[in-house]
């Protein structure tokens, strides 16, 4: 969950390492460092903790100059954030720089031996012990050298390396982490994040596991574990710098939120044709002998992209009549093993990732593929990891998603369980022609939907604002409600740090409604037309125990005993595609009450955008 950047060129680099870390900073930002290798062949070194606004300054003062560097932003695994443990490390001679991302899993048997052998340590991490191995096994040029240390660690590495010994020339490696090089015009690049490249270039190569980099200004080759050359395909990002800036919004995430009915617009589009009312079926993951082969659908991911999993097991389930679990990644790659029965096209298994680097979701989707699977992707990154390995790969245009809570993303995450659900239920005879063309004209009207209800934004800051004092805050709702009041509360957690729980509203009796009293504001989301009543009578039972309620949803048509609750309404929208909605009020309350704290919406404590480590 760090950030990598990377230059050899003819000019001077340090400002494009520090631009580029302040466009990785959502990636990790306890502390941030740069080292450049000057024109005398040194390699000057300069760190700071907190934010890259620290580590400018310290540059500034530094006059560090030089045209092939390497930079870091960090999110602390091992050792706290200081100075002494931010990134680049150098060995002990100070002729090898390394930044890291990944975690190497046996750092601490190296490092012992490398002490025996008389090496000191200036450092607590486990990026160090890289450095000083690359150093005691140097062997004729960096390249060779990282051919011979590279299968001592166990573990992840995304990796930029500097030898003083070689001026101009960027080496870089990978395995299980995310490691992009870009292709300029007499100067090349390495970043974690396409998004500190845009810019400079739209051309970028995805460096595959195993694979070690030597980079100049005048090109890029690629060399296997065995040091054999190996080709890797450049592609062309397609959207522009301007994406990923604020566009006037004072945060991302206020950006990002607003820029949601294009998003669920674009990705839409991509996968229906809005004339005809029918999905473009080469962009499909299923053929109709395939959707009727269907036996049992898997899904894991992490975080908000398993809520997305949660709604998508819902949606199947509803419509096409296939069994579906939802699993959360990192339970799934540890838990039991059964053999597939009927075929890959009878178990299928579908990884949800944002980034598509998420570690324990790769995990997971490398195990269903060695109990026979078949793999499917859900990512918003063309060319990620599990993207790549999945094979078949449906991506969220949802353009690149900086603030570190994710909005867009899971909105169009949840509109790809929408179009799959859909699309499996007509083929395997659920739906006919012409309910299918309904449904998707449901579809279609989403992205309005959308603008409707983020034109209520004044209601939500001014409720976020009168409620400043609340410090505990409940989501209740049934079935994908539930689903939805999962969601709600983690973003309101995550950007927020105040206390926030869902619970499923048919549970409160089983012992969470002894939480409820007149200091608690419980928020309903009550959406689902089947169960209307049963919410309503929920929220009565909270409110007789003097809770402050919010209702999100569909209000009754006589308020009654639920006079006085805030009602923020879903007009317009059919049953499947409300709670997609509502969410996008919880995603507005969580932002004004943020604001209404003084936290860091972008960048929350502990939080950062990909963990790409277990």
């Amino acid at each position: 969950m760090c950030g990598i950047i990377g230059f050899t060129g003819a000019r001077p680099c340090a400002d494009f390492l520090l631009d580029g870390l302040e466009k990785l900073e959502y990636r990790g930002y306890d502390s941030a460092g740069v080292a450049v290798l000057d024109e005398a062949g040194a390699l000057r070194v300069r760190k700071a903790v907190g934010r890259i606004a620290n580590l400018r300054a310290a540059v500034g003062a530094s006059g560090a100059q030089g045209t092939t560097g390497i930079g870091h932003t960090r999110w602390a695994t091992h050792g706290q954030p200081s100075v002494e443990n931010s990134h680049p490390h150098l060995d002990e001679a100070g002729r090898i720089a390394v930044v890291h991302n990944g975690i190497i899993e046996n750092y601490a048997e190296l490092k012992a031996q490398l002490v025996q052998r008389g090496v000191h340590f200036a450092s607590e991490t486990d990026t160090e012990v890289i450095a000083q191995l690359l150093a005691a096994h140097y062997d004729t040029d960096m390249k060779t050298t990282l051919l011979r240390v590279l299968p001592m660690l166990e573990g992840s590495y995304a990796l930029g390396v500097l030898d003083a010994r070689a001026p101009g020339v960027l080496y870089c490696a990978r395995r299980h982490s995310p490691l992009l090089a870009g292709l300029g015009e007499g100067e090349n690049y390495i970043a974690s994040d396409v998004s500190a490249l845009i810019g400079h270039t739209r051309t970028v190569c995805t460096l595959e596991d195993g694979d070690v980099g030597v980079l100049t200004p005048a090109g890029v080759d690629f060399f296997g574990p065995d040091g054999q050359p190996r080709r890797r395909e450049a592609v062309t990002v397609t959207w522009d710098a301007a994406a990923a800036q604020k566009n006037g919004f004072d945060h991302f995430m206020l950006k990002e939120i607003f820029d949601q009915p294009q998003a669920l617009q674009d990705t839409l589009t991509h996968y229906v044709d809005l004339e005809k009312m029918a999905v473009r079926r080469e962009r499909m993951p299923f053929t109709p002998a395939q959707a009727r082969s269907l036996r049992e659908l898997t899904i894991a991911a992490c975080g908000t992209a398993y809520h997305a999993g949660m709604m998508g097991k819902a949606l199947v389930e509803r419509f096409a009549h296939v069994r579906t679990h939802a699993c959360i990644a990192s339970e799934y790659r540890y838990g039991p093993t059964y053999e597939m029965d009927g075929g890959p096209d009878a178990s299928v298994f579908l990884a949800v990732s944002q980034s598509g680097e998420t570690a324990d979701t790769l995990a997971a989707l490398r195990r269903a593929k060695s109990l026979g699977m078949r793999a499917i992707a859900f990512s918003n990154v063309i060319g990620a990891s599990i993207a790549r390995e999945a094979g078949t790969v449906m991506y969220t245009l949802a353009g690149p998603e900086i603030a570190v809570a994710s909005t867009k993303a899971y909105l169009t995450q949840v509109l790809l369980f929408e179009i799959l659900a859909l699309d499996l239920a007509h083929m395997r005879g659920y739906l006919t022609d012409e309910e299918m063309r309904g449904a998707l004209a449901e579809l279609a009207k989403l992205p309005e939907l959308a603008r409707h209800i983020l034109a209520r934004r004044a209601d939500v800051e001014d409720f976020a604002r009168r409620n400043r004092a609340c410090h505990d805050i409940f989501f209740i709702g049934r079935l994908m409600d539930y689903t939805t009041s999962l969601e709600s509360a983690l973003k309101l957690k995550e950007v927020s740090y105040l206390h926030s729980e869902a619970y499923a509203a048919g549970e409160l009796k089983h012992g969470t409604i002894a939480l409820i009293d007149e200091r608690t504001l419980v928020a309903a989301i009550a959406t689902q037309p089947e169960i209307l009543e049963k919410t309503y009578a929920n929220m009565q039972e909270v409110k007789a125990r003097g809770a402050y309620l919010l209702l999100i949803g569909t209000p009754p048509a006589n308020m009654g005993g639920l006079a006085g609750c805030e009602v923020w309404p879903v007009e317009g929208a059919a049953a499947n595609t409300s709670p997609l909605l509502a969410t996008i009020y919880a995603q507005m309350f969580a932002y004004y009450t943020a604001l209404q704290h003084g936290c860091d919406i972008d960048k929350p404590r502990n939080l950062a955008k990909s963990v790409t480590v277990e």
